[in-house]
């Protein structure tokens, strides 16, 4: 048996390392917004023959005085072109300047372009409000809810079920830290932009970490009906994360093998997606393992 309980000391030190991090990082360099928060406008361009190279079609947008853009390979002939504002005159030329581009010296249009999305930059920070709130009314509700499920442990021991849907809430911003400070680091090194995506892979983060914690607290009520005299309830608890250690083990272990093989053969559009997919639940699987549960013990001590 693993004495998971007995290292929580180790478990949160490293943890709050990793968090001291990514607080750091944060407010050092910030999250590299992309166009779904800033504004700006997206366009996926593919030509038919060879695509040209990547310096090549940035010269093209500096001739067109389009600054401050970031231009993506997309598949073997696409591009995926990310800008401030382009008004309607300024995207036809842009248009015409890349059907002209013979990369292979050959007559005639090269490609043509697949999508154009615009957002103002009011609706970008209208995202960013909208995000904050949902991940605010989510937790509110994870916590509600674990309370409500757990409300009867009380008869068992001195723990309340608001005390596991604290845990359940510390265990998951512990997870939200995380994956944003590694998008902080990725933004700041590698200009990785986080977007709509981003969001959508955050909440899934949560759904799929508070499924994990659930797992545990719930062996650990049930074995807190079959207790022991002797038995005190870092030993219930150190015996229910063991018992269901392979299980979180191998689901994750499952998930994460699928989202790599997206992330090596996959598109570049869902690429960030992914990642962040690994990211979270990564971090989800290590916290409802390794800080979830210590806490409960922690406090189980502490109100003894």
């Amino acid at each position: 048996m693993l004495p998971i309980i007995r290292w929580s000391n180790f478990w949160f030190l490293f943890s709050g390392s990793l968090i001291l991090i990514a607080i750091i990082s944060f407010f050092a360099w910030g999250l590299k917004f992309g166009t779904d928060f800033t504004g700006g406008s997206l366009l996926e361009y593919e030509y038919s023959l060879d695509r040209p190279p990547i310096e090549e079609i940035r010269q093209k947008l500096d001739d067109l005085q389009i600054i401050g853009s970031n231009i993506q390979p997309v598949g073997d002939r696409g591009i995926l072109i990310k800008a401030p504002e382009i008004k309607e005159d300024l995207h036809q030329k842009l248009l015409q300047s890349l059907g002209n581009f013979s990369p292979n010296k050959k007559e005639g249009s090269t490609g043509e372009e697949k999508r154009f999305d615009s957002i103002g930059p009011t609706i970008g920070q209208e995202l960013r409000k909208t995000t904050a709130y949902a991940t605010v009314v989510v937790l509110t509700f994870i916590v509600l809810y674990v309370s409500w499920a757990f409300r009867k442990v009380t008869r068992f021991g001195k723990i309340t079920g608001w005390i596991y849907g604290a845990a359940t809430v510390v265990a998951l911003i512990h997870d939200i830290v995380i994956l944003v400070g590694a998008f902080v680091i990725l933004g700041h090194f590698w200009g990785v932009e986080v977007d709509t995506s981003f969001v959508a892979a955050l909440l899934t983060t949560l759904g799929y970490s508070v499924n994990d914690t659930i797992v545990v607290f719930d062996r650990i009520r049930e074995n807190l009906t079959k207790r022991s005299v002797n038995e005190s309830f870092a030993d219930i608890a150190e015996k229910s994360i063991n018992e269901t250690l392979a299980r979180s083990f191998s689901t994750s272990f499952t998930a994460i093998l699928t989202l790599l093989a997206i992330l090596l053969f996959g598109g570049t559009t869902i690429r960030f997606f992914v990642l962040a997919l690994i990211v979270g639940i990564t971090a989800g699987t290590y916290s409802s393992i390794f800080i979830a549960s210590p806490l409960l013990v922690w406090w189980e001590k502490r109100k003894s």
